[in-house]
């Protein structure tokens, strides 16, 4: 590892923010920017950034050219287990930490890791649950970990780490969105999918009807983190390509994602 990863900072808090919610929302735009505030604010520390979704957005959102993912990890595993010589398989056990470390893209201001699609279709829990502890090694090294995950919270109880410190979900303003909102609180605090000391929504590509949206929040019975605009900045940058990372500092959706940042991130 770079010295860069390795140096951690004893005046910063440790965190893991996962983010979640139904297809669409903008949770990969969300997640981008989101790790923009942090580094801006420098208290994140040493910043690791997961990309959990298999569809993998945020790499092109973040400005990050993704040579290796987990997912291709697993699949050597896999073929390794039903192909390989006894050489093979502990040669290979012996370098999967390497084989994860590999996979991390490291910029000048953050570390990231993508998950990625896997093909071979079946049950291998135990090859899953031997990334989650080279995963779990790899992240103790940083002081802030950004999780972008799918609707649900399964996948990312499954792959990536089951506890988390704040849990935010995304919606929009659809009535299913407000219902994934539900389902997810109710799997992770009823059901314990996975465990989050801190849980809350926020609103994104809000148009109108925000008092609505917060009468539906209360009625789930969630905290409401914030409401983001709709901005036409993030729409222009998403068609022509360029990170997000880059959109100007007036945008609307960057000063609403800075303050739940700072309300539910950086004041914990």
């Amino acid at each position: 590892m770079g010295e860069k990863i390795c140096e951690m900072n004893g005046d910063v808090k440790k965190r893991v923010i996962a983010v979640c919610g139904k297809g669409g929302v903008g949770k990969t735009a969300f997640s981008a920017i989101m790790a923009r505030i942090l580094l801006e604010s420098k208290r994140a520390g040493n910043l690791l950034v997961i990309d959990a979704d298999p569809a993998m957005g945020l790499p092109n959102t973040l400005g990050i050219n993704v040579k290796r993912t987990i997912g291709q990890v697993r699949e050597q595993i896999i073929y390794t287990a039903r192909s390989g010589t006894w050489v093979d398989k502990m040669e290979l056990s012996n370098r999967l930490d390497y084989l994860v470390l590999e996979t991390l893209m490291e910029t000048d201001e953050l570390a990231f890791l993508a998950m990625g699609r896997t093909d071979t279709q079946g049950c291998f829990c135990s090859v899953n649950d031997l990334l989650k502890k080279s995963i779990t090694v790899l992240s103790d090294r940083f002081d802030t970990i950004v999780i972008d995950g799918e609707a649900g919270l399964e996948q990312i109880n499954r792959q990536v780490m089951s506890m988390v410190d704040i849990l935010i979900i995304l919606t929009d303003m659809s009535s299913r969105g407000i219902q994934t909102v539900e389902h997810i609180k109710k799997m992770a605090m009823e059901e314990h999918v996975m465990d989050c000391r801190k849980i809350g929504v926020v609103f994104n590509r809000v148009i109108d009807n925000k008092e609505y949206l917060l009468r539906s929040a209360e009625n789930v019975g969630i905290e409401v983190f914030g409401v983001i605009p709709q901005d036409e900045n993030i729409v222009s940058y998403d068609l022509i390509g360029q990170p997000l990372t880059k959109i100007p500092s007036d945008s609307p959706a960057l000063a609403a994602v800075r303050s739940v940042v700072e309300k539910c991130i950086l004041k914990d």
